[in-house]
């Protein structure tokens, strides 16, 4: 791996509880994975239900402009719940996975799209240039894509890159190193990392194997990526989540890497 980043200003993230967080980026405002409901128990649509335990920081009304969402995938209630999908009817462009892209183009039309892996997107940032968004390799389980998507769905992460940007990597609900050592390959060394966590498990998928990274792996990828600050999301707020901020920390400060972690108080 080569050096870290050149040092720049950090572009400012807000975590807002589960996978959602808002970040602004060339002039362009993000939202990762809206997920606003209350706590309670909600439906996966497998016979499943979800448990969400704690409320957002905030309520879409409270966001302003939001100019796109990052959408990992679109079928489960604790990455898209039905806030989620109702403040998606107000946003300009949806960014998810190509299978989730059609699903969703039934509601929002053009204003919703599928990025394959390694698809790119060009968007204007308000003050000149561009905003280049590639969707990049995500696995929602342990082991290969075509043993993984039938039980999970179709999962995508974004990078984010633009003239004078830093790299920013979103990896959505992913548990493939494998993936991220791609992604390093192409796009790093990236100066912010936003790492969906959590080490969530369901006995009765993948011999409770984690489908999502655990503490350990979300340090291995901060290492594989070169990155020079790791935002974590998707550790708290549900009941499927195994580990939380404590094994995070724990697990960054062993691999030598505590003074990377971000835990998104920006605004």
């Amino acid at each position: 791996m080569s050096a870290l980043p050149a040092p720049t200003a950090p572009f400012p993230v807000r975590v807002l509880g589960g996978p959602t967080a808002l970040f602004e980026y060339g002039g362009l405002r993000f939202l990762t994975d809206p997920t606003f409901d209350a706590p309670g128990d909600y439906a996966r649509g497998d016979a499943r239900f979800l448990t969400k335990t704690a409320p957002s920081a905030t309520t879409p009304a409270d966001l302003g402009r939001i100019d796109v969402v990052l959408l990992s995938h679109d079928e489960h209630p604790d990455n898209l719940d039905v806030s989620g999908r109702a403040l998606l009817a107000g946003i300009p462009l949806t960014l998810t996975t190509p299978g989730g892209g059609e699903r969703l183009r039934e509601s929002l039309g053009d204003r919703a799209r599928g990025l394959a892996d390694w698809e790119s997107i060009e968007l204007d940032r308000p003050d000149g240039g561009t905003v280049t968004v590639t969707g990049v390799p995500a696995l929602h389980g342990p082991g290969p894509r075509e043993e993984v998507e039938p039980v999970t769905g179709q999962v995508v992460g974004f990078v984010l890159t633009g003239e004078g940007l830093p790299t920013a990597y979103v990896s959505g609900d992913n548990a493939s190193l494998e993936a991220v050592r791609e992604i390093a390959g192409r796009f790093g060394p990236v100066d912010t990392a936003v790492l969906f966590a959590g080490a969530p498990r369901f006995p009765v998928l993948f011999d409770n194997q984690v489908i999502v990274l655990d503490s350990a792996m979300a340090a291995e990828a901060a290492r594989i990526l070169g990155a020079r600050r790791v935002v974590p999301v998707h550790y708290d707020s549900w009941a499927h989540f195994t580990e939380g901020r404590e094994e995070l920390e724990a697990a960054f400060t062993a691999a030598g890497l505590a003074d990377r972690l971000d835990w998104g108080k920006g605004a």
